[in-house]
């Protein structure tokens, strides 16, 4: 350690230990010795002003309540893509894929909800790409071939509809099997 060092350290100390008090320097055989009481030999030392900084306590503040959340953004827009209206669906069975235009996307915990035919599709999606099973479709759907109607909803968790699709009429067809031979 150096001497300056030790210095520094006891003049800060004496200061903060009382400003009114006067600080005496003397010496002795390991360097300068710093006290409040004096000595013979001792010389009276000049203190500079402490650099204080006030720490007046920030009382505690009570925990605010938490906003409220807001309400997220209600759907403004939602269409059936494909089928298109009017358009061809080709199943031998009944399983199809419907795609859908939502706007906001789905929100988490709301799901989508298909009236086939006007009768509802048993399995609710968490998407607006859907894929109707064969079951889906024996479940609901009047016919296979001919002409059918297609409506999708958004519904919360409490099942309640919040946006529902136009519907949508499109026809279903399977696949002719040919019978004879070509000549």
């Amino acid at each position: 350690m150096t001497h300056r060092w030790i210095l520094a350290t006891a003049l800060a100390t004496c200061a903060m230990v009382s400003m009114a008090q006067t600080v005496y320097e003397s010496r002795d055989k390991a360097g300068p010795v710093f006290s409040d009481r004096p000595s013979p030999g001792a010389s009276t030392v000049q203190l500079e002003a402490p650099n204080v900084i006030d720490v007046t306590p920030v009382p505690k503040q009570s925990p605010q309540a938490a906003p409220a959340s807001t309400a997220p953004a209600p759907y403004r827009r939602f269409v059936i893509e494909r089928p298109t209206e009017q358009g061809m669906v080709h199943t031998n069975t009944g399983s199809f894929g419907i795609s859908a235009s939502l706007s906001p996307p789905l929100r988490r915990g709301d799901r989508v909800r298909v009236l086939l035919d006007g009768n509802l599709v048993p399995t609710i999606f968490r998407s607006t790409n859907i894929r109707l099973t064969e079951t889906d479709w024996q479940d609901t759907a009047v016919s296979l071939n001919g002409e059918h109607t297609l409506q999708l909803a958004v519904v919360g968790a409490d099942g309640k509809p919040t946006i529902e699709t136009p519907i949508v009429r499109f026809y279903a067809r399977g696949a002719a099997v040919g019978g004879g031979r070509r000549r």
